[in-house]
């Protein structure tokens, strides 16, 4: 592992705890209850659009003088927020479960980007690239499949040399929208796995191996432990050169994660609602779209309806701006543009606050 790479996670940890400290800090304006005003706008939650946000902060501050402070928190953390209004916005990569949606009271989850999650490993000798079927990658976290020369992963990579080392599969700690979205294409490709560890969720009870707070936290085991495999967003694949696995899609092709193979599983989706009221699952698209990756997904801002006065409008400002102007931003960090239909929806969502 090149000090490069754990320069890069080291910069990137760092990086979250200072935009962490910044959404923790901000003072409330009183009057409305909210923690933001005009010219603030402080929010919490997803690591995974974490990246994102950051590129858009100084853009946009710089085009209307609205200063968005975020704390990188995980989608869990970003839902208790704003459930607890202690935020103007929460992120989550997970929808909000019903229960969920009712405790918030009225919030909108309204899809704002558009990333994959990646599979990372880190195998000393081994090339990036290797094939993976969802199958095998549950009965990985499973812990059925324990060294990187089990048949399972041989027959699928002909011709490359696989070493005996232990497998260890590495999960988020966190309350994560990256364990929503694998789990979520877990259960769907794995009839055990969905017995086993149960329907998506952002927190699992994994039966084994090790596990990292946030993707940094991942990534970190990632880069010190040789043998390690971690479920991760792209930006964070990218960003610290990991090694990372093609996924079977249904169509049985093996797309590498990009702009372009998250667009067409988000292309395969049915529509979004335009009430702001539910999430799309777009993980294991069907074979009849055969360029799209299959842990794709959608990442939500979360906002109360009953928001109100200038936080409101604020709101409503930097959430437009952000699924039209800032979306030029997303695929240099392998953020796919949301597709028109989306952001039609979102904008019709968006007349619903306030």
């Amino acid at each position: 592992m090149s000090k490069r790479r754990m320069s890069g996670i080291a910069v990137a940890g760092v990086a979250t705890l200072v935009v962490a400290a910044c959404g923790s800090t901000s003072g409330g304006n009183g009057s409305s209850g909210s923690v933001g005003s005009a010219k603030t706008l402080v929010g919490s939650g997803s690591t995974l659009v974490a990246p994102l946000i950051g590129v858009w902060q100084p853009t946009y501050q710089k085009a209307t003088g609205v200063t968005v402070t975020y704390g990188a928190i995980g989608s869990g953390g970003g839902i208790q927020a704003i459930t607890g209004r202690t935020v103007d916005f929460g992120a989550s990569d997970a929808p909000l479960s019903p229960a969920q949606a009712t405790a918030c009271k009225g919030c909108l989850e309204i899809p704002w980007a558009l990333a994959g999650v990646g599979i990372a490993y880190h195998v000393s000798g081994v090339p990036s690239g290797l094939h993976f079927t969802g199958p095998v990658l549950a009965d990985i976290w499973l812990g059925k499949i324990k060294t990187w020369n089990d048949p399972a992963i041989a027959s699928l990579n002909p011709g490359v040399k696989l070493p005996s080392t232990p497998i260890v599969p590495v999960h988020r700690t966190d309350g994560s929208g990256d364990t929503f979205a694998f789990t979520n294409y877990l259960g769907q490709v794995s009839p055990q796995f969905k017995a086993q560890i149960g329907p998506p969720a952002v927190t699992v009870a994994w039966p084994g191996g090790v596990g990292g707070k946030g993707n940094s936290g991942v990534g970190g085991v990632l880069a010190s432990t040789n043998g390690s495999i971690g479920y991760i967003t792209m930006a964070y694949v990218l960003e610290n050169k990991f090694d990372y696995g093609l996924v079977q899609n249904a169509a049985g092709k093996y797309p590498a994660p990009s702009v372009a193979t998250i667009e067409a599983a988000a292309a395969a989706a049915k529509s979004v609602p335009s009430d702001g009221a539910s999430g799309v699952s777009i993980v294991n698209p069907p074979a009849s779209a055969p360029n799209a990756y299959p842990i794709s997904t959608f990442t939500y801002v979360l906002i109360p309806k009953s928001t109100s006065g200038s936080v409101a409008a604020a709101l409503k400002q930097f959430v437009s701006w952000a699924v039209t102007t800032g979306q030029s931003d997303g695929p240099k960090l392998d953020f796919a543009p949301l597709p028109p239909g989306v952001v039609s929806a979102d904008q019709a969502a968006l007349k619903l606050i306030g």
